[in-house]
């Protein structure tokens, strides 16, 4: 193993974190633009992980290589922020820093569809799981074999179609911006730059990936069933789902949390789940989610105080904002499918319908074979219908308001005072329809 002598620094409007000072020591680059396209060196394909765009990165970025180093091995490895702020997120890059520095080369995880990978710290625990977008599901570079043969395509094929190959990471951040507090727990994430890091495609000298710290867990939900959790655990990761549309929120994905202590108290669960894996979230249009906690006897539950609390103080434009602001790469579209979907988690709230109530509203159906929409949708069509001056009985339920696919509904296709009307009669909308419900129970 090769050692270097070195330092890690990160800006002092951060709070500072310098393990020790040195003269050759980790500099803080900046690099005020960056173009994606550039970046994952797309020359003759048109992967469009990412529209060509500029992005401006964090103020202070932990990186590598280290100046100074006599440069008998180059290039070194090195690691920058791209999007992603804060302590724990800083924390994190600078750990995974330390570990290039010691020769630690990346681990790729068997699990999964596409290229992921565990950074192990010098004392040979894992601290960060890495998400190169090159290499998930159908991209060019996936080291799975879920390979397009056409390069043009822009959708998950089989998998998720509202969601664009190339651009999970970058919800995978906004699901960590989103997140309040820690409410839902999870794990600090940022979208970062690698550069000279041993990955499955050597070649490729620079990646970007999503970087997320590493769980410690001993199982996975379903290697435990939902007996063995707290309802707090389920209605945190719950709330989360809904206001994020989660498409793929299974077993899998969510991880029992390691404890020193006994997890049962007099036989009651107190086990934590901890949410992984939001590259499937905020879909641009809405789509059939996938909750695995649906049918949980937790999900029946009513919401505590201090969960409705928190709803009622989730403000979807502020997040709005959140996400416009720090991942400028995510459309409008799935935006406003956000917004959408946490004024109906509000309403409901307020309604007195459980987690199970308002999943199964944005659940599709199956009879006979054949898919109908959910309910969300049919408001949404209803209110969309509305807004063109076009009668509910003059449009079919299934009809698509764009070209998404059969059952798609978009608001991508709305101008903004078409949204803002929209919006208002939505909100109005759902209040008369969670009464009905409410009537009916």
């Amino acid at each position: 193993m090769r050692l270097f002598r070195m330092a890690v620094a990160i800006d002092q409007q951060h709070h500072g974190f310098k393990p020790f000072s040195r003269s050759e020591r980790c500099k803080l680059q900046s690099f005020g633009h960056l173009d994606y396209n550039n970046f994952l060196e797309l020359n003759q394909t048109t992967f469009l992980a990412f529209q060509a765009e500029n992005i401006h990165r964090s103020f202070s970025t932990p990186c590598l290589p280290i100046t100074g180093v006599e440069d008998l091995h180059p290039p070194h490895p090195r690691i920058e922020i791209v999007r992603g702020s804060g302590a724990p997120v800083h924390a994190l890059v600078v750990e995974v820093a330390v570990a290039m520095a010691s020769g630690i080369q990346p681990i790729p995880l068997p699990s999964g569809l596409g290229g992921a990978y565990v950074f192990p710290n010098t004392n040979g625990n894992n601290i960060a799981v890495a998400k190169p977008v090159d290499e998930e599901p159908f991209a060019f570079n996936s080291p799975k074999a879920l390979r397009s043969n056409n390069h043009q395509m822009l959708v998950q094929p089989d998998l998720k179609r509202s969601i664009r190959i190339g651009e999970t990471g970058i919800r995978e951040l906004a699901a960590y911006l989103l997140d309040h507090g820690g409410f839902s727990g999870v794990p600090p994430t940022a979208l970062v730059k690698f550069c000279h890091a041993t990955f499955s495609d050597s070649s490729a000298t620079v990646k970007l990936a999503s970087l997320q710290r590493f769980v410690g867990h001993g199982f996975d939900a379903g290697e435990l069933g939902p007996s063995f959790f707290s309802v707090d655990s389920v209605h945190k990761i719950g709330i989360l789902d809904i206001r994020l549309m989660n498409l793929d929120r299974h077993a899998g994905n969510m991880l029992v949390m390691k404890h020193d202590h006994n997890s049962f108290v007099n036989g009651v669960a107190t086990t934590d789940l901890v949410p992984i894996d939001h590259g499937f979230c905020l879909p641009e249009w809405l789509e059939d989610p996938y909750f695995e906690w649906l049918h949980w006897p937790q999900a029946s539950i009513p919401f505590s105080e201090s969960e409705l609390d928190y709803i009622s103080k989730l403000d979807p434009s502020k997040d709005a904002d959140i996400l416009r602001s720090e991942v400028p790469s995510l459309r409008e579209s799935s935006i406003r499918v956000l917004i959408v979907c946490t004024i109906f988690l509000k309403q409901a709230a307020v309604a007195g319908l459980c987690l199970a109530d308002i999943a199964q509203m944005m659940t599709r159906e199956f009879c006979g074979g054949e898919e109908s929409l959910s309910k969300l949708e049919n408001i949404c069509l209803k209110v969309k219908a509305g807004i063109n001056n076009k009668s509910v009985e003059d449009k079919d339920e299934g009809e698509t308001s764009t070209s998404c696919g059969i059952g798609s509904i978009s608001f991508g296709d709305m101008n903004k005072g078409e949204w803002e009307l929209f919006l208002e009669i939505f909100d109005k909308f759902v209040i008369g329809v969670f009464k009905d419900k409410t009537c009916k129970n």
